[in-house]
């Protein structure tokens, strides 16, 4: 399957690829992205199918049902990185048709 380089699928690797070995949850990454939850999960299960991303739950905490979390593989680091080159704009210093 070919990932999908939608702006938000690139916005959500270049939010883990700022700490791409940090373990993060979906609510924390929505609050990073500003993306709601019905854009960023389906992304965050797309990645992890085709494994780039790590998944585990996280052990419940003071009657804290348990969560999901989610963290870069090697190589989503890899495709982020490239994802963060095509993704940025094209810059020129000259004005266009050399005015």
């Amino acid at each position: 399957m070919k990932l999908r380089r939608s702006p938000q699928t690139c916005q959500v690797l270049h939010g883990l690829l700022r700490s791409p070995q940090e373990w993060r949850h979906g609510y924390e990454m929505s609050l990073n992205t500003g993306l709601k939850s019905g854009t960023l999960y389906p992304i965050l299960i797309r990645l992890a199918e085709q494994q780039l991303l790590e998944t585990k739950w996280e052990d419940p905490k003071n009657g804290r049902p348990p969560r999901h979390l989610y963290r870069l593989t090697q190589r989503g680091i890899e495709v982020a990185q490239n994802s963060v080159i095509e993704s940025q704009p094209l810059t020129s210093t000259k004005p266009a048709f050399g005015m």
